[in-house]
């Protein structure tokens, strides 16, 4: 799917994307039966080689960045991300309010409206050597960053949601903004221990057998991923920290080649596993109308919530539109989220259909809308060259 899409212009990624649909249990892998049994069911060894792939690709996107650049930055990337999370969280609250849901309901579509899936943008970024441009720093800097806002608004909501209706009814603004600040204290805090013990641990002076380097690499990003999740963090964001603090290094050429290589396994692996969870057949009225809404909402809160202060920070409008658009794309925060509520019994199937619809859409969408962007670039430069 990724060499047919490639021939047809279109992005890789939404090769990678369809490639999963269509040979996922919801779809012809519904007809792979052995034994009685169907082969293509979406175990949870499958879900954990999905995420293993998303921390490659997160890592790789941390090894273009240092952390003296990811500082720079990050004034505008703060500004960005948090527009990126409180614009459409509160556009979500109140459009699903007026649609007749709870409080509580809504609070739970609106939290899956906040976050980023940055793989999706790095992927087509790089598919077009645009990975190092202003704006390209910029999304990453400001998805990551909307990623922790985004789990600390999860958090907030999963204890409130634990409550029940007492729970909004009770909230308590100086909890709600400890446990933000908790979440921001530990990514920084991981950030800067990476920064000052990695470049030590990591280094040809203390690995000099054929692969050391590049196996303690690994080891370190999937350990760190695996602190950050153990403290409450999305997993992601240690494995990027990791990233940073290896691209400022002497082996930073060594690891960078090394892992690219295995990111051509597990980064379409990772697209493919998000595609086979898309379930199209229970797709009534009531979902194809609340999706065409909330697809609506998530995509103008990005492209305007994220786009505008961008435009202001880059001083140019182009730019700060392809900041809007490379945010539009949801992650697994979305899905988390969408777990959340039917697990608890808050959400009914119908809205958690409409809510991995709405992650399946803003994931295809995306990368189209940025490749159609930087089409525009190359057949501008072709005319001007002419």
């Amino acid at each position: 799917m990724a060499e047919l899409f490639l021939r047809l212009k279109l992005p890789i990624v939404l090769g990678e994307l369809l490639a999963g649909i269509i040979i996922g249990p919801f779809a012809f892998g519904a007809f792979f039966i052995f034994h009685g049994i169907s082969i293509m069911e979406i175990t949870e060894e499958l879900k954990i080689l999905g995420e293993m792939g998303a921390l490659v690709i997160l890592f790789i996107a941390g090894l273009e960045m240092t952390p003296k650049e990811f500082l720079k930055g990050g004034k505008a990337a703060l500004v960005v991300a948090t527009a990126g999370v409180v614009v459409p969280f509160f556009a979500g609250l109140m459009a699903f309010q007026m649609f007749g849901f709870d409080a509580l309901q809504s609070m739970l579509i609106a939290t899956a409206l906040t976050a980023t899936s940055i793989a999706i943008s790095i992927q087509v970024l790089n598919e077009f050597g645009k990975i190092k441009t202003p704006e390209a720093r910029l999304i990453i800097g400001a998805a990551i960053i909307d990623d922790i806002l985004a789990i600390a608004v999860l958090s907030v909501v999963s204890s409130i949601a634990g409550n029940g209706i007492e729970g909004v009814e009770n909230i308590d603004i100086i909890n709600v903004t400890m446990t933000i600040l908790q979440v921001l204290g530990f990514f920084a805090i991981m950030l800067v221990v990476a920064v000052l013990v990695i470049p030590k641990f990591i280094t040809p002076r203390l690995w000099k057998a054929q692969g050391s380097v590049e196996g303690i690499a690994t080891a370190s990003f999937f350990g760190a991923a695996a602190v950050a999740g153990s403290i409450g963090l999305s997993p992601i964001v240690g494995a990027f920290a990791v990233g940073m603090a290896i691209a400022a290094t002497k082996i930073f050429e060594k690891v960078h080649n090394y892992i690219e290589k295995v990111g051509l396994i597990f980064a379409p692996l990772f697209f493919a596993i998000i595609g086979a969870q898309v379930d199209l057949r229970a797709v009534n009225l009531e979902i194809i109308i609340l999706s065409a809404v909330i697809i609506s909402i998530a995509i103008a809160t990005k492209l305007f919530g994220c786009g505008l202060p961008a435009m202001l920070f880059l001083k140019s409008k182009r730019q700060g539109y392809r900041v809007g658009i490379g945010m539009i794309s949801r992650g697994e925060v979305g899905l988390i989220v969408a777990g959340v509520g039917i697990s608890s019994g808050i959400l009914t199937s119908n809205v958690y259909s409409t809510i991995v619809i709405m992650v399946a859409a803003t994931t295809i969408i995306t990368p189209i809308w940025l490749k159609m962007e930087y089409r525009k670039d190359q057949k501008m430069n072709l005319g001007q060259s002419e």
